[in-house]
């Protein structure tokens, strides 16, 4: 397998708003990769520049090794799926999903093959005389796959193609674009801003940031060493603290926080007072009724939220600050009101750099020179 898809250095800008920022990204062959990101992050107008809708400002982008950008997109081996289905009314499902093919000129017999097979993947064979106004929104969605599909790209785009669909169907349909990815082995580039759906569903995950790729990596990576503090935040929940690293030994780090000393483990990247951010999922958080050595946190125990099979407690510490606990619902919790010392294993909790002090030390370095 090589790289199917190479940005390097794409910049899109409008006028005064730099969209997407000095972008370089490679897309393995037969790779799911899922551009994650808030609204207005870049990662549409991304995708649209591989589709051919938008054109980059500078820099270039390759499909197949074969820059593309003089290619008009239904030259391009891409195919896109919008949110929107974009099915065509007074057609029925199988002229939709045939409609591709027929303006390649196919042969009829040829045609007829390709949509029934295509129908059977999707699970909506016997469908073929119906309309689109004769279907859910999860069976419009499958025919705008099968439409996308059918005509073999190399590269299937999905920009938020599961946004209009109720939350169980949402997640059947999150399995069943998974299935057919591996079962056709097509490069899924995917466009969504919910990090569960990324998180389900990708090989790896490019989180986009103001326009900036802020980490790309497998999901167990991005949520269990995220690289900076919004991906730490905006992938799943966590407890985040700023503070001041006042000591490293053997490869653990003292970091003094606004309600006390804590401990973490960090790499030789951190240095003695820096400023950091440290977080710590939910699910790794500790407490004890007396002290723990190294850590000087303590807490009251405010409130309780249940979800289901997980109970999660919510603590306030002495500034205010709020952090979350969380357990299966049925273990040992305290009781609201009472007087708790969180902590945590330090090779639990991520040390990050925190950018407040790359731009304090930056303007410190310019004074210097």
């Amino acid at each position: 397998m090589g790289k199917i898809v190479e940005i390097e250095g794409v910049n899109k800008i409008y006028g005064t708003n730099h969209v997407v920022r000095d972008l370089n990204l490679s897309v393995e062959e037969g790779e799911f990769l899922t551009l994650l990101g808030s609204s207005g992050c870049g990662k549409t107008t991304t995708l649209r520049m591989i589709a051919g809708f938008e054109e980059p400002t500078t820099g270039s982008i390759k499909v197949e090794g074969e820059p593309i950008e003089e290619k008009e997109p239904f030259e391009r081996n891409v195919n896109t799926v919008f949110q929107t289905y974009a099915l065509f009314p007074h057609k029925t499902i199988f002229d939709n999903i045939a409609y591709g093919l027929r303006m390649k000129k196919v042969p009829k017999d040829e045609i007829k093959k390709r949509v029934l097979e295509m129908m059977e993947m999707v699970q909506l064979s016997g469908f073929e005389k119906r309309y689109p106004s004769q279907l859910s929104g999860g069976q419009k969605q499958r025919v705008a796959i099968a439409r996308a599909l059918i005509n073999r790209p190399r590269v299937l785009l999905l920009d938020e193609p599961l946004g209009a669909l109720d939350l169980k169907l949402r997640k059947q349909m999150q399995l069943e674009l998974k299935r057919l990815q591996k079962k056709l082995n097509i490069t899924f580039i995917y466009v969504t801003h919910d990090q569960e759906e990324a998180l389900t569903m990708s090989d790896r995950i490019a989180v986009m940031h103001d326009g900036v790729l802020d980490q790309l990596a497998t999901p167990t990576d991005i949520y269990e060493h995220p690289k900076t503090k919004f991906v730490a935040t905006f992938i799943g929940e966590t407890n985040t603290y700023d503070g001041c690293i006042t000591g490293i030994s053997e490869g653990i780090a003292t970091v003094t926080l606004e309600n006390g000393a804590v401990k973490v483990k960090c790499d030789d990247t951190f240095q003695i007072l820096e400023y950091a951010t440290i977080s710590v999922r939910p699910e790794k958080m500790k407490f004890d009724t007396a002290p723990r050595e190294g850590f000087e946190l303590i807490a009251m125990v405010k409130d309780y939220v249940y979800v289901g099979s997980v109970l999660k407690c919510i603590v306030t510490l002495p500034n205010g600050n709020e952090l979350k606990i969380e357990r299966l619902a049925g273990q040992e919790l305290p009781k609201i009101g009472s007087i708790i010392y969180p902590y945590w294993n330090p090779e639990d909790a991520v040390l990050i750099h925190n950018e407040s002090y790359k731009i304090f030390k930056a303007l410190d370095d310019i004074k210097l020179a």
